[in-house]
């Protein structure tokens, strides 16, 4: 059968609103080679066989109708308009979480060139000055297609501006891009939750400090969790901490799923594993280096100011052409 579809039935064997139908999909593909083998055995059952094709394609089409009324469109999965950008500052004290909230503010500062709206959703002050840990959530057209290989660590090289010496220091911040589908193929037993409140402790409207709206999800089987501070009500906050928690269990899904699959995949830009070391900020010699693709750009202070864009095509472009590293 000539599918123009771009599900792919096999994607979603897991996903318990559609395996059944899939089941039936691989049921029948198999009964539609049977099919055709026995006129390669019987060619005086050709017609018949012909027939019977006919027939499967006939019902393979009605499922794939099926399954993409329940998914939805896979376009829109694979490229949602939504991402959360998470932003933790690494190994280096004081100058990390000084990188940290730079780069929170690099990402910023290009969605805004781009027409993107942006909002805080939680964020983590360092004593000294700059951020522990953020999240904020970008909407645009093509976030996602876009922002998807920001996830890692980075690295800046540079004087602090406390060093006396003139010593350069390494420090590193990790980026996660989180991308937020509208339908996620994971399955949460509430069970497995643990969900906390307090009050909000920052700028937020009149309720901060007086109610307990901010919200923190565990999610006891992985120990994973989340927090969400942005929105005024408790309920809110659930709901949008709730999102956010299923986009991390998926992308720490598709994490594994990606590194099942890069020893056999020869294109490929990293893993898309938070913890592998994907760029260099070297501001002495004014030199960004993207070790994924081998590239490097100049202009440290344009490209922190949100001028990335040229980084993120080189990255899109090189997302479908040879296989690149991890290199130092």
């Amino acid at each position: 059968m000539a599918d123009s579809s771009s599900l792919n039935p096999q994607d979603y064997a897991d996903d318990p609103r559609v395996s059944y139908l899939v089941v039936e999909w691989n049921r029948l593909s198999q009964a539609e080679k049977d099919a055709q083998e026995l006129v390669e055995v019987d060619p005086s059952m050709k017609e018949l066989a012909e027939k019977e094709v006919e027939e499967i394609e006939a019902q393979k089409e009605a499922l794939m109708k099926q399954m993409e009324s329940i998914i939805g469109d896979p376009n829109e999965r694979e490229w949602p308009n939504e991402v959360v950008v998470e932003v933790r500052a690494g190994v280096g004290g004081e100058e990390a979480s000084l990188f940290a909230e730079e780069l929170a503010a690099m990402y910023l500062r290009y969605a805004e060139s781009r027409g993107w709206k942006w909002r805080s959703l939680d964020e983590s002050r360092a004593a000294l000055g700059g951020l522990k840990e953020a999240q904020f959530e970008i909407k645009g057209a093509d976030a996602y297609r876009i922002l998807q290989y920001e996830t890692g660590v980075h690295r800046v090289q540079r004087v602090p501006a406390t060093e006396k010496q003139g010593r350069i220091h390494t420090s590193t911040a990790s980026v996660a891009i989180l991308p937020i589908y509208k339908r996620t193929k994971v399955v949460v037993n509430p069970s497995d939750l643990e969900i906390e409140t307090s009050r909000s402790g920052g700028a937020g409207g009149q309720n901060v400090n007086k109610v307990e709206t901010a919200v923190r999800i565990i999610h006891k089987p992985t120990g994973m969790d989340v927090r969400c501070t942005s929105e005024r009500s408790q309920a809110q906050n659930k709901e949008k901490a709730m999102q956010l928690l299923l986009s991390r269990l998926q992308q720490a899904q598709d994490e594994r799923e990606a590194r099942e699959r890069a020893a056999d995949r020869k294109a490929q830009v990293g893993t898309g594993d938070r913890s592998e070391k994907i760029r260099t900020y070297n501001f002495p010699q004014d030199r960004i280096t993207d070790h994924r693709i081998k590239e490097s750009w100049s202009n440290i202070p344009k490209i922190m100011a949100g001028g990335l864009g040229p980084i993120l095509e080189a990255l899109e472009k090189a997302g479908g052409g040879e296989a690149v590293g991890d290199g130092e």
